[in-house]
């Protein structure tokens, strides 16, 4: 470090010490920035917002950007698969790259309706690997009823690359009368989750590192879309969704109640966290509500619409462990509280980075 000259943080005492840097000012990236949480959060506020402008949909920040090119207003929305391993228990790099755009359209109420797919490949790679990539996201695509139109592939020379990475954009169409937002979360809204969480997060621990925890756990990588369709057929006043991925339900709390200046209370026994992921989540030191998810969705609903739209969650097969775990209030706005089984409360922060890096 001996040729890095840091910036003074702060005025210069008489005894010739300075304030030292805020723990998150960082000369240069780090593998926290892609984890969803707070480091994500600065990185695109401080660097890509003002490099782009300030229009109101990018400064939306949503799942999906919500478009009205002239008639039919449409969810557009893009992202990056750079998961290691290629292919785990429950599904493959292919599988989130189809699932987790399609997702992020559900998540604005739209039906994804057509797909792109980029392929960074690096040179070396099993063209048959590459092939069993492209038959997961032909079968990923097909089961959610998305087409794959257009596409792009590159190579890079070996080692600067990890076999495989794609992008995938996607666009959707928004039925009329929903508009489904962060902004849109309202003081007596109940907060529901459409499942188990963290089954995502650790079943990519468990093969990368080699652990075992007596009983496999699968990823819950799944389309959304469907489910997304049965909650509108109750109500299109549905407030907010949000897919739980990068930093865990705890991050997608957060981003809402920021957004909406609101406060979010949830009933820390309320929350289904499967056995094996609490066993896990124990041994390993981590928080379960900080771990991705791949197939599960957050929902902000009207208090007089949430037995409808809950008992239709637990009929279709992705929400038939569907739960309120909370509600939405006007106190402590921006934070998300967690009432114990002990009576007492406790903070849920937002996280810093990821619990575990590269897992979508």
């Amino acid at each position: 470090m001996a040729d890095t000259v840091l910036p003074q943080a702060g005025p210069v005492d008489p005894s010739g010490w300075t304030c030292p840097l805020p723990l998150r000012d960082h000369p240069r990236v780090v593998m926290g920035h892609g984890g969803g949480g707070a480091l994500s959060a600065e990185l695109v506020e401080n660097v890509f917002l003002p490099a782009f402008g300030d229009g109101p949909v990018l400064a939306a920040l949503g799942d999906s950007a919500v478009l009205d090119p002239g008639g039919a207003r449409i969810a557009f929305s893009t992202d990056s698969f750079v998961v290691r391993p290629l292919f785990f228990p429950g599904g493959s790099i292919g599988d989130l790259a189809v699932n987790g755009t399609v997702n992020d359209l559900a998540m604005s109420g739209a039906r994804a309706a057509w797909l792109s797919c980029a392929a960074i490949l690096e040179e070396g790679v099993e063209t048959a690997l590459v092939a069993r990539v492209a038959e997961a996201m032909g079968t990923a695509a097909r089961r959610a009823g998305v087409q794959v139109v257009t596409g792009d592939t590159k190579v890079v020379e070996a080692g600067h690359g990890d076999g495989v990475y794609l992008n995938t954009a996607g666009i959707g169409l928004i039925p009329p009368g929903v508009d489904i937002r962060p902004q849109r979360a309202r003081p007596g809204d109940t907060v529901l989750v459409s499942g188990e969480i963290g089954l995502h997060g650790v079943a990519i621990m468990s093969v990368r590192e080699g652990l075992e925890f007596g009983v496999e756990i699968e990823s819950d990588c799944a389309a959304l879309g469907t489910l997304v369709d049965a909650m509108l057929a109750v109500t299109p006043d549905l407030h907010v969704l949000r897919d739980p991925t990068r930093g865990g339900l705890a991050a997608s709390l957060h981003e809402i109640a920021s957004a909406a200046g609101v406060g979010v209370t949830l009933q820390e026994s309320a929350v289904p966290v499967p056995p094996p992921v609490a066993n896990a989540c124990a041994v390993l030191g981590l928080d379960p509500f900080y771990v991705a998810n791949e197939g599960k969705l957050v929902a902000f609903v009207p208090r007089e619409h949430t037995d409808a739209v809950l008992a239709a969650m637990r009929a279709h097969p992705l929400g038939a462990a569907a739960a309120v775990i909370g509600e939405c209030v006007a106190d402590h706005p921006g934070m998300v509280v967690a009432r114990t089984a002990f009576g007492g409360t406790r903070v849920v922060d937002l996280p810093i980075g990821e619990q575990l890096p590269r897992i979508c």
